[in-house]
Formats: C-alpha cells, structure tokens, sequence
C-alpha cells in the first residue's frame, strides 16, 4: 500500500483514533476489559437484532430506539479495527471539505471531528437520528475542544444548504437511497462537494439484514447518480467517492 500523504491535523488518527476508546469508557462508564469485550461482541448482537427486530416499515425506529449501545460499539468496532481504511476516508475529506459542512447519519463522529479540524471548514453539523450518537459525538467535541465548530442535530431543515455533505456507511440503510440523493443535490451550494459510499449487499452470511438489497432500488440509485453528479477523481484506494453537481447548462 501506498503512504498516503496526511494533513497534520489528521495524523492523530492514526495514534487512537481521536481517543474513541478512552471516549466510549467514560460515556458508557466500563471499565477497559469490558469495553473489548463488548468491541469484540458487538458485531454478532448488531447482526442478531436484526434477524429478530428489523423491520423496514420502522426502519426509522429501529436505528433510533433498538439499537442502543450495541450500535455505538459495533460502529466504534469497525472503525478501530480498520484505522487504514477508515484513515483514508479522512484523507478524501481533508483534500475536500470546505465551508460548511453536513455529516449525515454521521455515527460516532469520527468523519465530524475530522472535518472540524480542517482549517479550510467554518462549522459541521452532525446530523444522526439516533440520540446516543448524538450525545456521544457532543462529548467527543467537548474533549477534543471542538464545541464551537460542530453542532448535532436529529433532522435538518429543508432550505438549508452546505458547501460539502459526508454520508458514509449509512445510504444502505435507508428504503429509498435516490430520495437522499436528490435531497443532497438540493442542499449543496453550487461549487459544493458530495463524498459517500455505499454497500447494497446483506452480507456473504446475511450479516447485514438490515441493508437494502433490492434490484429495483439499486438501479434507481445509480440512474439518478449517474444523472445528477459528476465524478471527482480521488487517489485512495476506498470505495468512497466524491461527486459534484452535474450542471448540463454549462
């Protein structure tokens, strides 16, 4: 693999993860023997709660009211154990976020302080359904001195407008992606930026079954990406992409 350059205020990433695990212990009051162990659990409860609970018609409810601490930890879980790759995801944003900055369905916050520390972003907000990550990611903005800059919110209104959008790991879990996207080309500015990913697959052992899968859906998704964005070349080797707003009129 390649040795990335890295913005200086990303490189502390690397060392722990802007401090996630000292973070989750005094939010969620364990001890750190416990904590791995419920890091290293936390994947098999996720995928158990949604074989028995996960229903589409409540989809909303079921992010906002079941999941509870195992969503926390199991998001927490995939981004330490894959510090490279989710590293590079903060790179793409380093190269570019700028103004004002929406993290939608944000999780635990690790794309949001990174944004915030960018010089070149004014203000994030985070905007996550679940109260938990809510209150998790004001905490880690309040240790990392970052209260001034991020603001988290359940829903943003319908007229605001960014100068860039970071949805991550989050479009699969909603039952019409193409609506977001539409929705995200409304609120970007004119010269704003989009950067997302996508993961349109249950899993090789249906360890995701609360992500979408449907034919149908899936090609809709990308007929309506393919029509209103424009590709913007990214050098890292992650399936986040970045897309500014196709204007056919220029």
């Amino acid at each position: 693999m390649p040795n990335f350059p890295t913005a200086p205020f990303l490189r502390r990433f690397w060392t722990d993860a802007f401090d996630l695990e000292t973070h989750l212990r005094v939010f969620l009051n364990l001890d750190a023997t416990t904590l791995a162990q419920r890091l290293q659990s936390s994947q098999r409860e996720l995928t158990a709660l949604g074989q028995r609970d996960f229903d589409w018609a409540a989809a909303s409810e079921f992010y906002r009211d079941r999941v509870g601490e195992v969503y926390l930890l199991e998001l927490s879980a995939w981004h330490l154990s894959s510090r490279d790759y989710i590293g590079d995801t903060l790179r793409l944003v380093g190269d570019q976020a700028q103004g004002r900055v929406l993290d939608f369905g944000g999780g635990i916050g690790t794309h949001t302080l990174g944004a915030a520390l960018s010089p070149q972003v004014q203000a994030v907000v985070f905007c996550d359904l679940n109260p938990l990550h809510r209150e998790f990611v004001t905490y880690r903005a309040a240790q990392l001195n970052l209260t001034d800059k991020i603001t988290c919110c359940e829903a943003i209104a319908p007229d605001e407008s960014f100068d860039t959008i970071l949805c991550f790991d989050l479009l699969e879990h909603l039952p019409d992606p193409s609506r977001q996207l539409l929705a995200f080309h409304n609120a970007l500015t004119p010269a704003g930026k989009i950067i997302l990913n996508w993961y349109f697959s249950k899993g090789f052992d249906q360890e995701f079954p609360f992500h979408l899968d449907d034919p149908v859906k899936v090609d809709e998704f990308f007929c309506t990406l393919q029509h209103h964005f424009l590709e913007v070349f990214q050098p890292y080797y992650i399936t986040a992409r970045c897309y500014r707003q196709w204007r056919r009129d220029h």
